[in-house]
């Protein structure tokens, strides 16, 4: 692919990307604003994004003022991803020189403190007189309507007209110089900064600065949006209560400027990528520009799928996951488009992480995660396309008699070529995540042409399907969000109580039912209540919200039963708090209550909660720093803590983690929570984690000596607290995703009590002396079990013979003298009497051997009453016998019997018996 080359300009001096940020962010410190660090690309508390899509994500609460800051001006440099919804750039990229899945934006912001003017002048003072851009190569356009921000890069900035228009009319849905972060939220005019890259790009009249995206030679590099109002899910707008300003600049865009390249994947952000595929793949740089758009795509790609899993997302068949998934296997595709069939995103990947780490040090610190899950997921996909291809093949095969031609394009096909149903496409891409691309080329190779068409209508048809379920929950979310947000703009923040008191005072500021606001309710049913002060907490950090009451003040009668609490605007311990329940008598806005948490339910969540904090720490422990907290849930009847592994745990290493959590518990440490400014929990190392949005002041809480994690839940004074603690289980919820679930308190000693009662029901069962004898006595169950099965899959194969077959077989050892010798595995020494006795019925007179074939052989005699009387004693055979079984035995003359050790010796012992029997009749006469 082709790019256009600007014009170089000798006054602009070559700076790096890291200086380029270091350069922005030490400009606006040093004129009042705080330095803010980039927040996740997984928005916190946000439920209309899918990823943090603009700078102004973390600030949204604080224009709306729903969030208070101790700060007026802020500086930040912030990772973003543009994958879905408004702000979506992923079909573009690589195709065009601007377009990113993931870039940086370089923003300063205002709020309520300095507005369009300031604005306008710091941004014209650091492109032209720090970065050196020379003031004729800029341009910049404003809203229609907005005099203000026109006169000021007229008259003060002194643009002439030529460099200075306007655009927009948001009523009429023409949003240029209009700027809003998704449907609702904060919003407002914006006027755009453009830099000409040579007249010689122009492609005519109509390439002005804001149809950049059209025409090569005005680049968009800054826009300073005036968040002066929020917009409702009608499109109506009101005035925030007090307006600001959100700049936002691409370091990539701008370092292209700075750097005088002709497209932001030549810059140093880039380069690196580049040059490691050049690498892997052997291409100079004249065969790097023929396939330049497959090179964009794996650079691009590599940046997005790192910080991703960096931010704690990993692949998966949905949301962010999924999303994730999609990108990763895109650039896989290039890559075998590119002949690479071998994995490398693991190589692109520890390129990104060397040129990013001086700005994302997490990256650095969680390598090792982020290029195995790469790597995986990858290796994975590789798999998926070997079985798509060899399914794709299947279909191909009998649509055409041609040869398949490798290299052979869709657009070299003859018009009648035969065609692959688009439904089967879809199926492909459905069912084994097989690109449709890749199926239009191998299908060209076989000279098959894709119905691409009916490929969309499926998907579309797909699409609409699990949309339609959504669209309207969306809307309705989007709304009471609204409602939500303009009682937090009147009542205020509620004040929580509940770190000290389970009961208080407070004052109904709000009812609300389906939506509606009520400023009485009367009766009984669903409603929810907002009030001033609240012991009640609100749901968070994994914790799930207070239940309990609301009473007529002073303590009468129930009038609400609380049965969720949630936090629905800001973050902890700020906010807007709603009680959610049922009605039992009347409410009125205004009106004074008592509130009440039930405390016995909040003292077990507190245990689980404290217990949570030390299981997290006794398994990166026991396991590894990488089994980190990826998700919690903490009830008052159990725990659940969600970690990345690829494997169960191991009975040793579930044990060991057991016994560190309880050693913990006796020790019984002190918990202390503490309020600090989020830059001084981080530099006390305190964890935080991606799922949980966390304000300017964050409370963190510390096992003394064990634990540090941020945390606005509610825990216990000491471990000693938490009582007992027990694994009750571990399971897969996911590829590499591991659940782990536990008791404490009052909840592990009835399941240890439990167990040990069942123990000891078992031992009684199962006849052992005591409980500690039920392993042995178990075993040795076992092992009788065993060999009775063995016998009888034995007799059921005839191995243990009838008692007529054996007095059939029985041989004369003298004259008139018949004696039965056989071994078999007879189910006990009782079962083999039985049998010799059903032979001395048929036989009658004579001898009966009989051996008991088992690990501990046994060997029974009889001698019958004539013989006896002749002098032969079965003890005295027996005694004889037992030699070659390493055994003792003894008994009457008319019957004895033996036990020995040595299985392989029972035949030998056997013989023994008819030889001794022989000689001694012999002997006798």
């Amino acid at each position: 692919m082709s790019v256009t080359v600007p014009t170089t300009d000798s006054r602009i001096h070559w700076l790096s990307g890291d200086e380029i940020r270091r350069r922005f962010v030490q400009f606006f410190a040093e004129r009042g604003h705080t330095i803010v660090p980039s927040a996740s690309l997984v928005p916190a508390g946000d439920q209309t994004l899918l990823f943090t899509n603009s700078g102004m994500v973390q600030f949204k609460e604080v224009f709306t003022g729903a969030e208070k800051r101790s700060y007026t001006r802020a500086v930040d440099y912030q990772r973003v991803l543009r994958v879905a919804g408004k702000h979506n750039d992923f079909e573009e990229v690589g195709r065009t020189p601007r377009h990113h899945t993931l870039f940086e934006m370089l923003g300063n912001w205002s709020f309520g403190d300095y507005f369009k003017r300031e604005a306008i002048h710091w941004a014209w003072e650091f492109l032209t007189r720090e970065l050196g851009i020379p003031p004729e190569k800029l341009a910049a356009t404003v809203y229609t309507t907005d005099d203000l921000a026109h006169d000021v890069w007229r008259d003060e900035i002194g643009l002439p007209p030529e460099r200075l228009v306007r655009w927009g009319d948001f009523a009429a849905g023409d949003e240029k110089n209009w700027w809003r972060m998704a449907d609702i939220g904060p919003c407002g005019p914006c006027s755009e900064l453009h830099y000409d890259r040579g007249a010689h790009l122009s492609e005519g009249p109509h390439c002005v600065p804001d149809h950049s995206e059209h025409c090569p030679r005005w680049l968009e590099v800054w826009n300073l949006v005036f968040m002066e109002f929020e917009l409702h899910p009608d499109r109506s707008l009101t005035p925030l209560p007090a307006p600001g300003v959100d700049t936002g600049m691409g370091l990539e865009r701008i370092a292209s400027v700075v750097q005088q390249v002709p497209s932001n994947y030549d810059t140093d952000l880039f380069a690196p990528i580049h040059a490691r595929m050049r690498e892997l793949l052997g291409h100079d740089p004249d065969a790097f520009e023929q396939v330049r758009f497959s090179y964009q795509v794996i650079a691009d790609h590599s940046r997005a799928v790192t910080f991703l899993v960096a931010d704690g997302v990993l692949p998966s068949n949905e949301g962010r996951g999924y999303v994730l998934r999609r990108i990763l296997r895109r650039a896989v595709r290039h890559g075998r488009l590119l002949g690479r069939t071998q994995p490398f995103l693991g190589e692109t990947a520890q390129v990104v992480i060397e040129t990013m780490a001086e700005a994302y040090p997490h990256l650095l610190e969680r390598r090792t995660e982020i290029l195995a899950a790469i790597e995986r997921e990858e290796r994975q996909f590789n798999r998926t396309l070997e079985a798509g291809t060899g399914h794709l093949e299947e279909a191909l095969i009998p649509l055409t008699s041609a040869e398949r031609v490798v290299g052979r394009r869709d657009e070299d096909l003859l018009p009648d070529a035969p065609i692959l149903p688009g439904e089967v496409a879809f199926r492909l891409h459905d069912t084994y995540g097989f690109p449709i691309d890749l199926t239009i080329e191998l299908a060209a190779e076989y000279g098959v042409r894709v119905d691409l068409a009916g490929f969309q209508d499926s998907l579309a048809e797909q699409r609409d399907r699990s949309r339609a379920g959504t669209r309207a929950a969306l809307s309705r979310h989007a709304e009471l969000q609204s409602l939500y947000e303009s009682i937090a703009r009147r009542a205020g923040d509620t004040q929580f109580l509940g770190y000290e008191t389970t009961t208080a005072d407070g004052r109904i500021l709000a009812i609300l039912r389906d939506g509606i606001e009520y400023d009485e309710l009367t009766g009984s049913g669903a409603a929810e209540v907002v009030l001033d002060r609240t012991p009640f907490y609100a749901e968070g950090g994994g914790q799930i919200g207070d239940r309990g009451a609301i009473r007529e003040a002073g303590g009468g009668s129930d009038l609400f039963t609380v049965e969720d609490t949630q936090r629905v605007v800001g973050t902890a311990p700020a906010g807007l708090i709603v009680h959610r329940g049922r009605l039992h008598g009347r409410l009125r806005v205004g009106e004074s209550v008592t509130t009440e948490v039930d405390a016995e339910r909040r003292t077990h969540t507190m245990r689980n909660h404290t217990g949570t904090h030390v299981l997290h720490r006794a398994m990166r422990n026991t396991v590894g720093e990488s089994a980190r907290q990826a998700g919690s849930l903490v009830t008052p009847d159990y725990l659940r803590f969600d970690f990345p592994l690829d494997r169960a745990l191991t009975d040793d290493e579930k044990r060991a983690i057991e016994a560190e959590v309880r050693r913990v518990v006796r020790e019984d440490r002190p918990v202390t929570p503490s309020f600090m400014s989020m830059a001084e929990a981080v530099a006390a190392g305190a964890d935080a984690f991606f799922d949980e949005k966390y304000g300017e002041r964050v409370r963190t809480v510390r096992v003394e000596g064990y634990s540090h994690e941020l945390c606005g839940g509610t825990h216990c004074r000491a471990s000693g607290q938490i009582g007992s603690f027990v694994i009750t289980g571990e399971r897969s919820i996911g590829s590499r995703m591991r659940r782990i679930e536990a008791l404490t308190g009052e909840a592990a000693d009835r399941l240890l009590a439990e167990r040990s009662q069942a123990l000891e029901r078992i031992a009684e069962q199962v006849g052992a002396q005591n409980v500690d004898a039920v392993p042995d006595r178990i075993a040795a169950l076992q092992e009788e079990l065993r060999e009775a099965k063995k016998r009888l899959r034995a007799g059921a194969s005839g191995g243990i013979p009838r008692p007529r077959e054996l007095a059939g077989g029985a041989r004369e050892i003298a004259p008139g003298v018949r004696i039965v010798i056989a071994a078999a595995p007879y189910e006990s020494i009782d079962a083999l009497k039985s049998a010799a006795r059903e032979v001395r019925d048929v036989l009658g007179s004579g001898i009966i051997a009989l051996g008991l074939d088992a690990e501990e052989p046994q060997i029974f005699v009889t001698v019958s009453d004539d013989l006896v009387a002749r002098g032969l004693s079965a003890g005295e055979l027996i005694q004889a016998a037992v030699g070659p079984i390493d055994g003792r035995g003894g008994g009457r003359p008319a019957m004895a019997q033996g036990k020995g050790s040595r299985r392989d010796g029972l035949a030998e012992a056997l013989s023994v018996v008819a030889e001794r029997a022989g000689t001694r009749l012999e002997a006798s006469g």
